[in-house]
């Protein structure tokens, strides 16, 4: 599914973001950016060990932000890690805080010069964000970010790993 937002692209795909070529994939880290399960679990392990020791130049990272590293042993050349927040009721900033981590994704994504950039569903895991909820906030944010900021990124692709997963971010995509 592709949305056409002028010159620049959103679109979902269903698959593993770790096997995705684009210039950039984000990954949905935690603040102490010490590897994790989940899409960061499995960025981890295809990057191989050269991704942790690229973070360790970091002091953490601060919920509603990311930070950028090569891309290891991926397709892509860089991995954005971005830290979501966890879902406290809804009443507590998360919807900022999420916001906040895709929008600095894409940012970074920007300045490094990529063109392509592929995207998890952050915080959606673990950390108990509900999709149905996470879904039309992160395509309203890089829809705007597409059309109003985007210098170089021309396209960024959801990758959505389970049909559940997908099917929320379609329909919220229908209703964008």
């Amino acid at each position: 599914m592709e949305k056409k937002l002028g010159d620049r692209v959103l679109a979902l795909a269903q698959g593993d973001i770790t096997a995705f070529a684009a210039d950039a994939i984000g990954n949905a880290a935690n603040a102490a950016l010490a590897g994790g399960g989940g899409v960061d679990g499995a960025i981890h392990r295809a990057a191989g060990p050269t991704l942790m020791a690229d973070l360790r130049r970091y002091e953490g990272c601060p919920t509603g932000s990311a930070v950028i590293t090569p891309a290891g042993n991926l397709r892509a050349r860089h991995v954005i890690h971005a830290v979501g927040p966890r879902w406290r009721g809804g009443d507590r900033g998360e919807a900022e805080q999420l916001a906040g981590a895709y929008r600095r994704t894409l940012e970074l994504a920007d300045e490094a010069g990529c063109r392509t950039l592929a995207l998890p569903s952050i915080s959606t895991g673990v950390y108990g964000y509900p999709v149905a909820q996470a879904a039309p906030l992160a395509l309203a944010t890089v829809r705007d970010y597409l059309t109003r900021e985007a210098r170089v990124l021309e396209r960024v692709t959801f990758v959505l790993f389970d049909t559940a997963t997908f099917r929320a971010f379609a329909e919220a995509a229908e209703r964008l």
